[in-house]
């Protein structure tokens, strides 16, 4: 058994390496460069020493399929994408990486005729904005509505899945997270949160771009849950909601004050809030697979400014 972890340079990429290869599990992995710089900094060498790393471009056919093929890769966890603002301002290059990209995770597993799925991060994105939905929770049988280009193309990849399963067998799960959390997330609009958790372990003013709620989830929760996914039974062609802990900016400010009262006063709220409904429900997900981890917020929260106070 053999695991392909495409974008495993990410947050969610590193953590899931991680935790499969703490698991025994043999991994590779498939980025545009060989760094690992997100992974050595929440593991130990040990870790990073069994990581068989392969270089190129997800959204190049011939190179995906080869490495599936040759790989002999059982199991596949896709997670190359680009974020929301790089979609915003490259549409096009957006959808080549985040949309024929997954074509090619699941064209090169058809031609490899593998029976284990693949597991792959769809988005809460695909969501519209939260007076599109009222005020119960979402389930995955609403309509999506996404607003912006990367949830449009999340969507399509949901799409897409289903139909490879209709018509090759393929089984897999998208699943959709909303603000994960936690060492290792640094990049996009959404790890405000994770860089003001830096900002209270280093002791510096950090003003967080975003307002309204979020749903935060904690970065090991979240690869442990794509795990979970990957090994599971279920067969078909699912796309499901993951949950967290919803809370408004301000209050994470004053939760991270009541954890490290030394940082009162240094970090802000400001910005629009993001234009994706956030009350989403997880019982499809659980309903599926079994119960799935979610560690308490406060707890998440004060793992990861003592873990940033450790790196200094």
């Amino acid at each position: 058994m053999k695991t392909l972890v495409t974008g495993a340079q990410g947050c969610i990429g590193s953590w899931v390496v991680k935790r499969l290869i703490e698991g025994g599990h043999d991994v590779v992995t498939f980025d545009v460069n060989d760094s690992l710089a997100r992974l050595e900094m929440i593991s130990d060498a040990a870790v990073v020493a069994k990581v068989d790393r392969r270089v190129g471009n997800i959204q190049d056919t011939a190179v995906v399929k080869k490495l599936v093929a040759d790989e002999q890769i059982t199991h596949i966890v896709h997670l190359a994408a680009v974020l929301m603002p790089f979609c915003a301002k490259n549409p096009v290059e957006g959808a080549l990486i985040n949309v024929v990209g997954t074509l090619n995770v699941f064209e090169a597993a058809r031609e490899a005729g593998i029976g284990s799925r693949i597991v792959y991060a769809s988005s809460s994105a695909v969501w519209g904005p939260t007076d599109e939905y009222g005020e119960g929770e979402l389930t995955e049988d609403l309509p999506t509505r996404p607003r912006t280009h990367y949830g449009v193309y999340k969507a399509a990849n949901e799409g897409n899945a289903k139909i490879y399963f209709a018509n090759d067998g393929i089984s897999s799960i998208g699943l959709r997270p909303w603000t994960v959390f936690g060492p290792g997330r640094d990049a996009g609009l959404t790890a405000d949160p994770t860089l003001a958790m830096r900002a209270v372990a280093r002791r510096q003013p950090f003003q967080i771009r975003l307002s309204g709620h979020m749903d935060l989830q904690y970065t090991q929760d979240v690869a442990d849950i794509f795990i979970q996914c990957l090994f599971s039974e279920a067969t078909g062609a699912h796309a499901f909601n993951l949950r967290g802990d919803v809370i408004s900016m301000e209050d994470l400010v004053a939760m991270l004050e009541e954890i490290r009262p030394e940082a009162k006063g240094l970090i802000t709220v400001a910005g629009n809030p993001v234009p994706v409904a956030y009350r989403m429900s997880d019982a499809a997900l659980v309903n599926t697979v079994g119960a799935v981890p979610r560690t308490p917020l406060r707890q998440a929260v004060r793992a990861t400014i003592d873990k940033f106070e450790a790196l200094g």
